[in-house]
C-alpha cells in the first residue's frame, strides 16, 4: 500500500488520538476508584501506579507529538540536529515536545 503524506498524517492523528482517550479513561476511573472507595486521596501504592502510568502514556505522546510534526513540516528535523548539528533544530525539538508534554499535563490535570 503505497503511504503518501496524506495517510501518515492521520494514521499519526489516529495514533497520537488512541492515547488521549486512554488518559481521560485512566483518569474516569481513578476519580471512579477514589469515590467508590469513599477516601478524599488515593494510596501511595494506587498513587505510584497512577504515576507511571501517566508516565509512560505522556512520553508516548511526546514522542508521536513529534514524529507527527516531523512529517507535517516535511523535513527531517533529526538528521539536521545529529548529522548537521542545526543548534537551531535543537531548539524548535525542544519547543515542541515541551509544547507536547505541557498538552499532555493539561489533558491529565482535567
Amino acid at each position: 500500500m503505497n503511504k503518501t503524506p496524506r495517510n501518515k498524517i492521520a494514521a499519526l492523528a489516529t495514533a497520537l488520538a488512541l492515547p488521549l482517550l486512554l488518559l481521560q479513561s485512566a483518569a474516569w476511573a481513578q476519580e471512579t476508584a477514589v469515590a467508590a472507595a469513599g477516601r478524599s486521596r488515593p494510596s501511595l501504592l494506587e498513587g505510584i501506579v497512577g504515576t507511571l502510568v501517566f508516565g509512560v502514556i505522556g512520553i508516548a505522546l511526546a514522542i508521536i507529538g513529534f514524529k507527527l510534526f516531523d512529517v507535517v513540516v516535511h523535513h527531517n528535523i533529526e538528521q539536521e540536529i545529529f548529522e548537521n548539528k542545526n543548534m537551531a533544530a535543537a531548539l524548535l525539538a525542544g519547543a515542541i515536545v515541551l509544547g507536547v508534554s505541557i498538552i499532555v499535563a493539561a489533558t491529565i490535570l482535567s
